[in-house]
Formats: structure tokens, sequence, C-alpha cells
């Protein structure tokens, strides 16, 4: 099933590097044309930013005998979204696949979190993805076509320490996904999530002050960008259509795929007479006590070493 992108043309945010780069060559590999997106700014967001990330990837996708174009508008500008899907348009005739993968890292513990911190990340994460999903929706509805994939992280659907912006935006997005999936199934598009496991530029800037968080970081290293990149392609794929593939939250750490459940009631409790304070501490609460969430943390629930 070689060149299982033949024909199509998709956008990738955030690919001058990492993730992105690596889904970028691959999608190329397998007959697609390329927007490279990457507005080549520091990790925390901060710095103008610089086409020269975007256009490298976009070399290399060339060098191999692919074709793509570099954008470095930034997906928080919604005028910016809109030059990615036009000069997507302009360069290859049509839209059909968007990867929402831009992100930076402002980690604070949340008692030391500034309104600064909190509100780049959300509207690189959350907005930056409503942004371009937006740009390219009444592309999608005109032709009944089309694939959003998004990224989201296990920070949000576990949870971790100092990442109270990165988690909420990334929990955002799974309902983002969710409700793209439900208002364009009617056009023939499709919305999903992964939350990948890869050592990145980002994930490099997580601190690691004890001997656990070190080891953390050693088996993260083993996880390269380039394990993620199938699964991302793929979803974009008329096989991931006929397969009925939407709505769905995937987890890729190395050569695992992982499919993550939505939230959804794990157990009731019924007084015919309703609730006082008294019954909820004596009845309500014991019964479902055994199924409440612990506070593990990503790092904690995901012991084993990548496979």
């Amino acid at each position: 099933m070689a060149n299982m992108l033949k024909d199509k043309v998709v956008l990738i945010t955030g690919a001058g590097g990492g993730i992105g780069r690596e889904m970028a060559l691959l999608a190329a590999r397998e007959g697609a044309r390329v927007v490279v997106n990457d507005l080549g700014g520091a990790v925390d967001g901060e710095g103008s930013g610089s086409a020269t990330p975007a256009q490298k990837v976009c070399d290399e996708i060339a060098a191999a005998g692919g074709k793509a174009v570099p954008n470095a508008d930034s997906v928080t500008d919604p005028a910016g979204a809109e030059r990615m899907i036009k000069a997507a348009i302009e360069n290859f005739g049509r839209i059909d696949g968007v990867i929402n993968n831009a992100g930076i890292l402002r980690d604070r513990i949340f008692h030391r979190m500034s309104h600064v911190d909190w509100k780049m990340v959300i509207d690189v994460h959350l907005n930056g993805a409503f942004n371009v999903s937006r740009a390219a929706a009444n592309h999608f509805k005109e032709q009944k076509s089309g694939a959003f994939v998004h990224f989201t992280s296990t920070s949000g659907l576990v949870g971790n320490f100092g990442q109270a912006n990165y988690s909420a935006a990334k929990m955002g997005i799974i309902g983002l996904s969710r409700s793209i999936a439900l208002d364009m199934a009617a056009f023939n598009v499709r919305s999903n999530c992964i939350s990948p496991f890869a050592w990145t530029r980002m994930i490099g800037t997580i601190p690691a002050d004890t001997e656990a968080q070190k080891a953390r970081l050693e088996r993260s290293k083993r996880m390269t960008p380039a394990k993620v990149a199938p699964m991302a392609v793929f979803l974009l794929s008329d096989a991931a259509q006929e397969a009925g593939i939407t709505s769905q939250i995937f987890g890729v750490r190395m050569n695992e795929i992982m499919l993550f459940n939505a939230n959804r009631p794990v157990r009731s409790v019924h007084n015919s007479e309703g609730w006082t304070l008294e019954a909820i501490a004596e009845h309500a609460v014991p019964s479902m006590k055994p199924y409440f969430t612990d506070l593990k943390r990503s790092p904690e629930y995901f012991t084993w070493d990548p496979i």
C-alpha cells in the first residue's frame, strides 16, 4: 500500500523539527504535497520566528523528489491560519488533510504560573488548533472530504506536575476534535487525536532534578519522533477513511499504539428521596470511592520501558 497519500495535499503545523518534521517527510514519501508550517520561534514561544526551519524541511522533501512549500505564520493568528490554507490551494490546488502539531511549553507549578504563561500556551495549542481547523473547514465541507489530526498529551489525559496550562489546552483539544467529528461527519470529514511519546526539543526542556526523573528522560530519548509519524500520516489516508476512524484518541509510544477511552460515567448512585449532605457522606461516597481516579501522573502511570 505504498503512496497512501498519493495526490493529497496536507498542512502540518510545527513541522520544522521533531515529530512535525518526521510527519512532513513521511507524508511526502507517501505521495502527498506538503505545506510545512513552522514559526521558527523558541520552545517557550518567545522570539519573532524564522522561516528557516520550514524551508530546510522543504529542501529535504525536494531532495527526495517530493513537493513542499514553507510557511512561517503563527497558528495563534487567524489570518495566518488562513494564509496556510491559501498556500496549499495556490500551490497545489486543494487541501485534504491538516495535522495540528504546533506547540510550546511554559511549565510552572500552579501557584507560580503567570497569566502570560497560561495565555501563551492556550493560544498556541488550543486556539491554534481551532484557527487552523476553522480555516480548512469550509474547504473540506465543499469538497465533502478531509481529515484532521490533532496532537494531545497524557499531561492532560492522565496528568503531570507544573503543566496546568498545557494540560488544559490538550484536554481542550480532545473536546475540539470530538466536536469537529460530530459536526462535520455529514460532509465526510474526520477528526482524531494522537498523544505522542517522543524525545523532542520541547521534552528536552523539562527539568530532571531527581534520579527517577533522569531515568524517565533517558527512556524518552529511545522514543524517536519518527515512531509517531506513521500513525498520524495513516489517519490522513483513504484507508483510515474506509475504516471509519473518527473521534478517536490514540497514543503512540515507540512501537506501541494505544487507544484511549473517552470520558463516560463509571458509577451511578440513586436516592429516590433526594440527596442530603449526610446521605452523600454515608452512602454516595462509599459507593463511588472504589471508582475514583487516582492522583498518578503520566510518568508514574506509564512505567514500563518503551516497547
